[in-house]
């Protein structure tokens, strides 16, 4: 903090022995303040005391902004509310699992008309047609954007999305059907759909194109990073390029699960230099022990590799999916922090604070 002082002195004149006023710069170093009160102190200089009457002010320096390390400059959030929704109508729905799946999973895509002008890693929501139990309109759902900014057709005009059906017995043997994954699975072209948003900021893409971009998804939680990965493989940015490595982990129970497949091999033949992806198919495959293949388990294959890329700052982790995927996680970087004597909970939080270390689960 920088501090100036100018004083007006009461000084001995030669002529006199009355008390002339002189105003001076004394030196910092040179001063020695007495504990009274601010407006009046006396000064010892050079051995001498005199009265002084002193008025300090102070230049405050100003906040540094924070400079974040991803894609964020002029993100729009919450365009559209809940009682104001934008209208979109439903262009293509197309399941995309296979028969035999444990459930089936749908991808859909919405005009936009370019009036919601959302970011890869972004979300919308989605308020489903009909009234709940009590007569008042659904309360809108969440879903992650499953495309890039420029959406599937290219021209900024669409949204997309993944979603999951979601159908379930309950303790009395009841089979529920969830509102709005149902709502929307349903949908065929020509729909209306009420759409809010978008929102979010912490699946942001990292500005960095030379960055190591490893993302951890299960089932419809590869939303987000499909739009990452058409951003980096499938489009051309005059503003971006991406010369990094981007590390996809996807874990599903079968085979017939695995969703944008065929996409993904067309990115890994595209730039196998750049691209490396990762199935944990739970219900198909086993480690050495064996043991079920979950995502945990695939990434305890590669654990050193990820612990030393995530000693360096240029590395940006991204987690989607259920929730219980988390934990498993955790144990396996615990581990390794341990044998460098790191805390993984501390460095964890460095990470989070470094916007390296993103998590969206549920």
């Amino acid at each position: 903090m920088a501090a100036a002082s100018s004083a007006s002195l009461f000084l001995p004149s030669s002529n006199s022995t009355s008390l002339s006023i002189k105003t001076i710069f004394i030196s910092p170093e040179n001063i020695t303040f007495n504990k009274v009160p601010l407006c009046n102190r006396n000064v010892s200089v050079g051995g001498k005391v005199f009265s002084i009457r002193a008025q300090l002010t102070t230049e405050v320096p100003a906040k540094v902004a924070k400079v974040s390390k991803k894609q964020d400059e002029g993100v729009v959030v919450n365009k559209f509310r809940p009682k104001d929704p934008y209208i979109g109508r439903c262009l293509l729905n197309t399941k995309i699992t296979g028969d035999d799946a444990p459930g089936e999973t749908w991808h859909m895509v919405f005009s936009t008309e370019g009036e919601i002008p959302y970011r890869e890693g972004q979300s919308i929501g989605v308020i489903p047609d009909g009234v709940d139990s009590n007569g008042k309109p659904h309360k809108l759902r969440l879903y992650s954007i499953a495309s890039s900014a420029l959406g599937d057709f290219g021209d900024s005009k669409t949204v997309s999305l993944c979603v999951k059906r979601l159908v379930y017995t309950n303790d009395k043997g009841e089979i529920v059907k969830g509102v709005c994954s149902n709502f929307l699975c349903d949908l065929k072209p020509g729909a209306e759909v009420k759409i809010t948003g978008p929102v979010g900021k912490e699946m942001l893409m990292p500005k960095d194109p030379n960055a190591t971009v490893i993302m951890l998804a299960t089932g419809t939680g590869i939303a987000p990073f499909r739009g990452f990965l058409w951003k980096m493989f499938f489009e051309k940015h005059e503003d971006y390029k991406f010369n990094g490595l981007a590390w996809l982990f996807l874990g599903v129970p079968t085979s017939s699960s695995l969703i944008y497949k065929e996409e993904f091999k067309k990115m890994k033949e595209k730039a196998p230099e750049n691209f490396r992806l990762d199935f944990a198919v739970s219900r198909e495959q086993t480690n050495e022990k064996g043991e079920k293949m979950y995502i945990q388990t695939r990434m305890a294959e590669y654990a050193e590799e990820l612990w030393t890329l995530l000693k360096k700052d240029n590395t940006f982790v991204y987690m989607c999916g259920l929730k219980g995927m988390e934990q498993g996680i955790d144990d396996i970087m615990t581990s390794l922090a341990e044998r460098d004597g790191i805390s993984w909970a501390d460095y964890k939080k460095q990470l989070k604070k470094a916007e390296q270390w993103n998590v969206e689960v549920y």
